[in-house]
């Protein structure tokens, strides 16, 4: 950063004229703004790109995507704090805790285990629905929609 950039910013943050929070906050909402108005844009007749939902290559098959699954969970830090942090609270004081952390973790595993295969089912369900042009347009509007009113309320806070 020039020195003339950061006594400019060092000024017009010290005067109260514009704080760093609205700049970033002004900035936030244009990129959202921008986002949206492209979005909605897109999803135009005129200016739509149809493509094949079919062309989607999954390449690999059920081994190649168990192994990506196996390999992404066991490299993800995220699972240990949350057993070395979240489990300990639920262990009773007065009990052997060895046990209460099996128990505690059977449960997660459980839940996962039933969690895990429904959520599979629905997305292959899901895949089968939003390919479809119609629901596409409909999800792009949707989505571009929230991103303008986001926009928008940020910039006018």
């Amino acid at each position: 950063m020039s020195s003339a950039a950061l006594w400019s910013f060092v000024v017009v943050a010290f005067f109260g004229v514009v704080t760093p929070y609205d700049v970033v906050r002004v900035l936030g909402a244009a990129y959202l703004i921008w986002l949206g108005g492209s979005a909605l844009w897109k999803s135009l007749p005129r200016n739509r790109v149809d493509s094949d939902p079919a062309a989607v290559v999954v390449a690999g098959g059920r081994l190649a995507a168990l192994r990506s699954g196996l390999v992404t969970n066991l490299l993800n830090p995220k699972v240990g704090v949350f057993y070395m942090s979240l489990l300990p609270q639920f262990i009773p004081a007065q009990s052997q805790s060895a046990a209460w952390g099996a128990v505690l973790v059977a449960i997660h595993l459980t839940f996962t285990l039933v969690w895990l295969p429904g959520l599979v089912w629905a997305a292959g369900r899901a895949r089968t629905f939003f390919p479809r042009q119609r629901v596409r347009r409909w999800m792009d509007r949707i989505t571009a929609g929230v991103l303008l009113g986001l926009g928008i309320k940020m910039a006018v806070e």
